[in-house]
């Protein structure tokens, strides 16, 4: 998927899905700004290419654009791992901040094809990074590995059922990950940003001012922390910001 193979490259480097725009994008620029080579995801080129532009104007270093739909090409997923230490040597960081709000509908209406994009994109997606990433991510020094959360994985809601249950379904995914990993110098963890000032949030919430809510640049840094060499935290759920439904 990533061409040009390169045997060695000195500056981290970091995998981000939902790169196009919200967390994921600001999560870029952040890590970007600190010198970390960024490879991103999402299914839209011109998305990426204004997250690239946005890493370059902060002073990070020109980011790999992968444009890929996590559900409808899930099976190119398993290459990412093997293609970007084909092309860098090595992966150093992973942020999973994709994410998927078919609707908000009682459990009884869920229909087939709003669950599948849900455990699509919120679950299985998750594992398929795992999966890919998990062998250099060991390898690295401090292999960092951040997937994103919501509270209402664990705080069963009317309505949330169809996001919610995918959710918790990868939130039990990454901490098994953690368990199996402690003995690692890779370190795992969750992360619940809060209310946020998201396009998937306007969906939930479509009669809420984005100026009342954190806007996604302001919880970046948190997840950046979360990808420091420094960081020791393994297996726990961070909640950047209080969470409310």
């Amino acid at each position: 998927m990533i061409e040009d193979s390169m045997t060695t490259h000195p500056t981290r480097v970091a995998l981000i899905t939902g790169a196009s725009r919200g967390i994921g994008a600001a999560v870029a620029v952040e890590l970007g700004r600190r010198g970390v080579q960024c490879v991103l995801v999402a299914r839209t080129q011109g998305g990426l290419e204004e997250t690239d532009d946005a890493i370059r104007a902060a002073g990070g270093p020109a980011a790999t654009l992968l444009p890929l739909d996590l559900q409808k090409k899930a099976a190119d997923i398993d290459m990412l791992g093997p293609s970007i230490v084909a092309r860098f040597g090595r992966l150093d960081i992973l942020v999973h901040a994709a994410g998927a709000l078919p609707k908000l509908t009682p459990v009884a209406h869920i229909e087939p094809r709003d669950m599948d994009e849900s455990i699509a994109v919120n679950m299985a997606a998750a594992w398929r990074l795992i999966r890919t990433c998990d062998p250099p991510l060991r390898a690295a020094e401090a292999g960092r590995a951040v997937m994103l959360t919501d509270a209402a994985a664990g705080e069963p809601q009317p309505y949330w059922g169809l996001y919610a249950a995918a959710k918790a379904g990868m939130e039990y995914l990454v901490r098994s990950w953690a368990t199996e990993t402690a003995a690692t110098p890779l370190r795992v963890n969750l992360l619940d940003p809060g209310p946020v000032a998201t396009r998937l949030r306007g969906r939930a919430f479509p009669g809420q001012e984005p100026g009342e809510l954190a806007a996604a640049a302001d919880v970046a840094p948190a997840i950046a922390a979360l990808c420091d060499p420094a960081e020791t935290r393994h297996g726990a759920l961070i909640r950047a910001q209080a969470n409310t439904h």
